[in-house]
């Protein structure tokens, strides 16, 4: 799962990758068992499929290591292996997602205020943080400031923070987060959005103010720490990034004597503003008094990384060209830069251990998909629509392998019926509840409460809404091209709160996910089972997934799809 710091302070890590030679392609084998034999979900398989992927021999699979061209064609070959087709580029088994890697130039970018409290200029890493460009290797540029409240532009949902305010041109201060009552996937959505709607609205640039709320979640000094770490985009057919906030040359987040002094001669402080919002108040935006300036040097580096792409094709000629997705990020942390002094760390070597194995994260969804796979050649009968499978890549940089194939799929975008992430499934207990994100904004929450009953399964909400999980794994990429899609993540209950507390607090995106934790194998067999009854009930249902009748997602991203009623 993408880090939740890369998205707060738009700073993921550095990738590249070399090209991939393909195995030869195998034609899709027909089923060898009897029609409709119940598929068998074996942990011994499941920890296999995890042992290898995690091992440290692959480098914590991250981009542009052997490591990670290892586990690619692992996966290729487990594919090939079952029978399937590929499904990427050019008749193979790969899609190669070019990538830019962004990094601030040596000199340092200053961000400088002036106006009735004077002239003053913040050093990087002080009271401001901010990135490198992907857009422009030298920038000095500056306007007036206008305070935006959250910064939500969405009429239609209830918040219309551009009321009577003109950003054109201008630079606009907007506080982190959403307010409150807003349900937890909008919520989410809408911090994700608010430089696309800054630009639509002519804005030049974005200053994010922190909250108490945002601070819990990530403090200022956790901040700190990622400043420096690199950007990195997706380049289109182009050669040029992909641009979804034209015009907005720059965003950077403030907190301190920083965005005080922004709000001289206001009126309003900072610390009244921040407090109003605590209050789950709603700040009206205003035009301040003050004015920045931004300078800053970017270099560039541009890489490719693939994603593996298979397709067992379906028997319906009615509903054989519609496709169902299974997919999961193959990529991880990589390796740790080796200390300048020896540390503590393994035992049994004395050597500090540096790699990111990624056993949960996400070597166990690749697990879950190669099984659910398995699943679909074993069943016996091939299921109506066609299946897809992808193992994504850098998605620890920004959800950026699924963008990619979401802007540029091989298989025509309209022909996709639904959508089915698998990201760090929690296996360390034997989950009883699942929360399915995405899954209240279409039918198929109609698949996924059938497949969970038939288990013995319940459905439970969102139990944290502050970590904005719906905006963070590949699924929400699917969504904002109008996909059906949801990511299934194991529950709170029978022991899950204390396990997700504890892997979030000191595990997750740490050397210690790795496979000396207490892994429940049988709970790794039972997820992957779940998802395949889940996928097989989408492509074989009569009708593909329709969005409900006045779903925020479905009415932005895909106004003109046929709507069916909210169930009551």
């Amino acid at each position: 799962m993408v880090r939740l710091f890369s998205l707060l302070l738009a700073l993921p890590l550095l990738c590249a990758s070399p090209a991939l030679a393909a195995p030869a392609p195998k034609p899709a084998a027909s089923a060898t068992v009897a029609k409709d034999a119940a598929p068998e979900f074996s942990a011994e398989r499941f920890r296999a499929h995890v042992a290898f992927l995690a091992d440290d021999l692959l480098e914590g699979r991250g981009i542009g290591s052997r490591g990670h061209a290892i586990a690619a064609a692992y996966v290729a070959s487990q594919f090939e292996s079952l029978g399937l087709k590929p499904a990427g580029e050019q008749g193979g088994w790969y899609q190669q997602v070019p990538l830019r890697t962004s990094m601030l130039a040596a000199q340092k970018p200053v961000i400088s205020v002036s106006g009735p409290g004077g002239n003053r200029a913040f050093e990087n890493g002080t009271d401001v943080l901010i990135g490198p460009s992907a857009f422009e290797k030298s920038q000095d540029f500056g306007g007036p400031l206008v305070f935006a409240g959250f910064g939500i532009d969405a009429p239609a949902a209830g918040i219309d923070d551009y009321r009577g305010l003109d950003v054109r041109g201008k630079i606009i201060v907007v506080l982190a987060g959403s307010p409150s009552g807003v349900a937890s996937e909008t919520a989410a959505h809408f911090s994700d959005q608010k430089a696309v709607m800054a630009a639509r609205r002519g804005a030049i640039g974005m200053i994010t103010l922190t909250t108490e709320e945002s601070e819990k979640v990530a403090p200022w000094a956790v901040r700190v720490g990622y400043l420096g770490t690199p950007r990195m985009s997706w380049l289109g057919k182009n050669g040029a990034p992909l641009n979804d906030a034209p015009g907005l040359r720059a965003t950077a987040t403030i907190n301190g004597a920083a965005a005080e002094i922004l709000f001289a001669g206001s009126g309003k402080t900072y610390a009244a503003l921040r407090a109003e919002a605590a209050r789950n108040g709603r700040p009206a935006g205003f035009p301040l008094r003050t004015q920045m300036r931004i300078k800053r040097e970017s270099v560039w580096t541009d890489v490719t990384s693939p994603a593996v792409i298979a397709a067992l094709p379906g028997s319906d000629p009615k509903l054989k060209h519609e496709a169902v997705i299974l997919m999961g990020h193959l990529d991880h942390l990589g390796v740790k830069s080796a200390p300048a002094k020896p540390a503590a760390g393994n035992a049994a070597t004395g050597k500090e251990d540096l790699v990111y194995n990624g056993a949960l994260d996400n070597a166990a969804g690749i697990a879950t998909m190669i099984e659910a796979a398995r699943a679909f050649v074993e069943a016996g009968e091939q299921p109506r629509r066609t299946v897809m499978f992808i193992a994504n890549t850098a998605e620890e940089k920004g959800l950026l392998g699924a963008d990619y194939f979401a802007h540029h799929p091989t298989v025509p975008l309209a022909n996709i019926a639904a959508v089915v992430d698998l990201d760090m499934p929690l296996l360390l207990y034997d989950f009883t509840d699942v929360i399915a994100f995405g899954a209240e904004h279409s039918t198929v929450a109609d698949a996924v409460g059938k497949a969970a009953r038939s288990m013995g399964i319940a459905l439970s909400p969102d139990p944290m809404p502050e970590e904005n999980i719906f905006v963070r794994s590949d699924h929400y990429m699917f969504v904002k091209q109008g996909v059906p899609a949801i990511l299934l993540a194991t529950g709170f209950a029978n022991g899950g709160e204390a396990k997700w507390k504890h892997f979030l607090g000191n595990v997750y995106h740490s050397v210690g996910d790795d496979l000396t934790q207490p892994i429940d194998w049988q709970a790794g067999a039972k997820y992957a089972r779940l998802n395949y009854l889940i996928s097989r009930d989408l492509a074989d249902a009569d009708e593909r997934p329709r969005w409900y009748q006045g779903d925020y997602f479905g009415d932005l991203y895909a106004p003109n799809a046929p709507k069916v009623p909210r169930p009551r």
